[in-house]
């Protein structure tokens, strides 16, 4: 079992797909294949069965994971205690999810990088599932995701709750800055985010909780799993959504979207930091989590 195959494994099962992994790992497909099938011919079973074009994890392949994602993270942080003690070597990996690139997060962000000339930041943007994944195998020092992480192999750490407001396009048919409710807005078409299993405080589970309490037990809901995508539908006059004021900063400015304070909604996401428990912590990454607690007091 080499590093290679553990790598290629880990990365297969994470994106679901062996051209993706590809594509990731910057390696031809037919190089990827041979790596999993030479991996599967020395552990005498097959790690993944395929399910039209993706693929899943079989019973041996679920039992290797959590020991090939540890194999991989204890290599990378050796790499990293020896490259932290060169000379001018510090380096930041971040992985964060996509929607908290416009918050005070990227505020703090910048601030680490005008204090910190000296040191490289290595940014990844992926969702919440995804950020703990490259966290879990050692690809990323610190994760900033929504929702606490159940793994008992990563440590959570809040860092606040981003608010959700209702956007809706600048010309659209409620004309009031103020809402009671939200029983107004029950002839309009909703643009979330697709659902989490078990995750009630995800944006679609948030906002299918509000619409319900609001009296619309059956509310037409459209998945979109791009915020910038649900941005320009919104623009369009084709929905409307709850969303971190954040997220919509630009089109406020110009006037392209609008906010509706609606007092009855107080829908809420957790933001936390994670990183792996019992893992290398550099002191790069611990001077930027210093100054992003700092930066995002209780967020907004």
């Amino acid at each position: 079992m080499t590093f290679d195959e553990v790598e290629t494994f880990v990365c297969i099962a994470e994106v679901g797909g062996f051209t993706e992994a590809s594509r990731r790992l910057h390696r031809s497909q037919p190089a990827v294949s041979r790596r999993i099938h030479e991996l599967e011919r020395s552990l005498g079973a097959a790690l993944f069965e395929r399910e039209g074009r993706r693929v899943a994890l079989t019973d041996a392949g679920r039992a290797l994971l959590p020991y090939a994602e540890a194999a991989l993270a204890a290599v990378r942080d050796g790499e990293r205690a020896v490259r932290d003690r060169a000379p001018q070597a510090r380096s930041l990996r971040l992985a964060i999810v996509g929607t908290l690139a416009d918050s005070h997060i990227v505020d703090a962000l910048r601030e680490f990088t005008a204090q910190s000339d000296d040191v490289s930041v290595d940014l990844r943007t992926a969702t919440s599932r995804e950020v703990s994944a490259l966290v879990r195998n050692g690809e990323a020092d610190l994760g900033l995701r929504y929702n606490t992480d159940a793994d008992p192999k990563l440590e959570s750490i809040p860092l606040g709750d981003e608010k959700l407001y209702v956007v809706v396009p600048a010309n659209h048919r409620v004309t009031a800055g103020q809402l009671h409710d939200l029983s107004v807005l029950r002839d309009d078409k909703w643009l979330g985010f697709p659902a989490e299993r078990g995750r009630g405080s995800s944006f679609r589970g948030l906002l299918e909780q509000q619409l319900t309490a609001a009296g619309l037990p059956n509310p037409s809901i459209t998945t979109v799993d791009s915020l910038t995508a649900q941005k320009r539908l919104i623009e369009a006059g084709l929905g409307v959504a709850l969303m971190p004021v954040n997220n919509i900063r630009e089109e406020l400015r110009i006037g392209s979207l609008r906010v509706i304070d609606v007092p009855s909604v107080d829908a809420r996401v957790p933001v936390v930091a994670v990183r792996r428990v019992g893992g290398y912590r550099s002191q790069t990454a611990n001077d930027f989590l210093a100054l992003l607690a700092a930066h995002t007091p209780g967020l907004r």
